[in-house]
């Protein structure tokens, strides 16, 4: 009973942007951040990461960095961000470029290995939105539905952002994933528009609203812990 229950207890969720640049890391590393101060054990990866610098030889993306820095559980990089691709642009045009091709049953088998880890929560952060492809038949999105996660939809807040968001979220259902929450994250000082647009999706979206995370001029993935209520997602 006591093994089962731990199980139950264990949360994974993948995390998708209504573009890219929307602050999906930021969310991602600050969901970790969150759950330590629960004092649950945490595990982030980003599978793919188009966009990396050489590191004494390696290939190394920021992102999948700062999830390594704000998870509880050290593991190597490799198992973080297992497909790292030099070029910042779409993945399968990275891939192409470096002379590799994204599969669905590698991305899965990766992100199978950090599920063994069984921490209380793991968070796999998407690349772009949910619909960016990974070659000629598959998205990065069937990750997702193969894995079968919930998926955390981080919006940024910003012009066009009510249909950026309806439309993702009425994608994410259409695959048959719920959705867990959503993230709304300021892309600029917030102003009485910002603040209509996020009640207008605070009352339309089919999940709660996660949090809202203020605008920064410098990131700070403490701050936007502190703007996001885990209730929704743990419990």
């Amino acid at each position: 009973m006591g093994e089962s229950n731990a199980m139950a207890a264990r949360k994974a969720f993948f995390v998708t942007g209504t573009d890219t640049e929307v602050g999906k890391t930021l969310v991602s590393s600050a969901l970790l951040t969150a759950a330590n101060q629960l004092g649950k054990t945490t595990v982030g990866m980003k599978p793919v990461a188009a966009g990396c610098e050489s590191v004494d030889g390696q290939w190394r993306n920021e992102d999948a960095l700062a999830l390594m820095a704000s998870a509880s559980l050290e593991l190597p990089y490799e198992q973080v961000n297992p497909v790292a691709l030099p070029a910042a642009i779409a993945p399968h045009l990275a891939a192409a470029q470096a002379g590799r091709r994204l599969s669905l049953d590698r991305l899965t088998g990766f992100c199978q290995a950090i599920m063994m880890q069984r921490a209380d929560l793991t968070v796999i952060e998407g690349a772009g939105g949910w619909r960016v492809p990974l070659n000629e038949r598959e998205m990065l999105s069937g990750l997702a539905s193969r894995m079968q996660l919930p998926v955390i939809l981080v919006v940024g807040i910003r012009l066009g952002c009510i249909n950026h968001a309806i439309l993702t979220a009425e994608a994410i259902r259409r695959d048959g994933l719920p959705l867990a929450g959503w993230v709304a994250n300021h892309l600029s000082a917030p102003d009485e528009v910002a603040e209509q647009n996020v009640q207008t999706l605070t009352s339309m979206m089919p999940g709660p609203l996660l949090g809202e995370v203020p605008w920064m001029e410098a990131a700070s993935v403490e701050t936007a812990a502190q703007a996001l209520s885990l209730r929704a997602l743990l419990d």
